[in-house]
């Protein structure tokens, strides 16, 4: 081969060796997916006990059924029962007393998130309700006018 060939190519071996070397001193010895496979990507086991001494932020829906089982149940019935109640209310952490009350996502982004108007549909997601938002009630909050607990048409908030 040439000497055009050859230069690039022992410049992009030496990148690599390169990277190599560094990756070899900057990345722990126990880095890795170990056991548990890719199910839970990467992480380092010398650092598993800090993990489990971390104070979880979401608490779950069980934890609200607690204090408002009112709610729970009645949302358990309602088409979004599979949404936990922290998705919208917000982090439950140190809550009853710090914060007092849990401030509520009222944004029509939030709602988008699940019921914007799929343009290339290609999963299960196409079963949910869909709508335009550029024409649906563009500038309000879809709190506005429907129950987030009961999202039905027919429910219109008052």
């Amino acid at each position: 081969m040439k000497n055009h060939v050859w230069r690039p190519l022992f410049v992009v071996i030496g990148l690599v060796a390169l990277i190599l070397l560094a990756r070899a001193f900057y990345v722990p010895a126990d880095f890795g997916t170990h056991e548990r496979g890719y199910m839970y990507s990467y992480n380092r086991t010398g650092n598993i006990e800090e993990w489990k001494a971390f104070e979880a932020k979401y608490r779950g829906s069980q934890y609200c059924q607690g204090c408002h089982e009112d709610k729970t149940s009645a949302l358990s019935a309602a088409q979004h029962a599979i949404i936990p109640c922290e998705n919208c209310h917000g982090a439950a952490f140190g809550h009853p007393d710090d914060p007092e009350k849990l401030t509520v996502d009222r944004s029509r982004n939030l709602c988008l998130r699940c019921h914007a108007a799929l343009v290339t549909p290609g999963s299960g997601r196409i079963q949910l309700p869909g709508i335009d938002a550029q024409n649906h009630n563009p500038g309000i909050e879809c709190s506005d006018c429907h129950n987030p607990h009961h999202p039905n048409l027919a429910e219109m908030q008052g």
